[in-house]
């Protein structure tokens, strides 16, 4: 699967977890588990694999991603220090969603479009497969193995660091 479709497939998936808690799903729990988990894979596939690999076709793009991955991490952490059954986890909740969203919305109506019209279909199958074997590496560790504790640091912080002025990579983070 081309990377810009399994990223899509992502995008799917965490939307409809979303839903599960929005409308307070007899397993919140599970799904908030499932949210943080999903989210930290993904955030971590695009961050390491993916945004390198087309750091070239749309520089811009991908440092405002990189910032919006770390606003998105900050907000996963918040929702995740709160209980379902507290009054503030709904909105939590709610801007966790409007900040996925927002960057959801530019990578499929700016980015993808133009990363495919700069790479061939061979290498955004291989950058899928790269893609998926990490996302569900980390997926199996959890959301804890790849997120940095506290606030003051984020893993895209980490991810963007790792990378020079060309684009590639100088150093990465320890494996989930």
């Amino acid at each position: 699967m081309k990377a810009t479709d399994l990223l899509e497939t992502q995008h799917r998936q965490v939307k409809a977890l979303f839903r599960r808690l929005e409308q307070r799903a007899p397993d919140e729990q599970s799904a908030l588990e499932e949210l943080a988990n999903s989210l930290a894979a993904h955030l971590t596939v695009e961050q390491d694999i993916f945004y390198p690999a087309i750091r070239r076709v749309a520089a811009k793009l991908v440092a405002e991603s990189y910032e919006e991955h770390a606003l998105a991490e900050v907000a996963l952490k918040r929702l995740l220090t709160t209980a379902p059954e507290e009054d503030a986890f709904q909105a939590r909740l709610a801007a966790l969603r409007d900040v996925i969203e927002h960057h959801v919305q530019e990578e499929e109506d700016e980015l993808f479009p133009q990363v495919a019209a700069a790479l061939d279909t061979e290498t955004l199958e291989q950058l899928g497969r790269s893609m998926q074997e990490r996302f569900d590496e980390v997926f199996a560790s959890g959301f804890e193995a790849v997120l940095p504790q506290g606030w003051a640091t984020t893993s895209a912080d980490i991810a963007n660091q790792a990378l020079d002025q060309n684009g590639s990579k100088k150093a990465s983070r320890p494996a989930a």
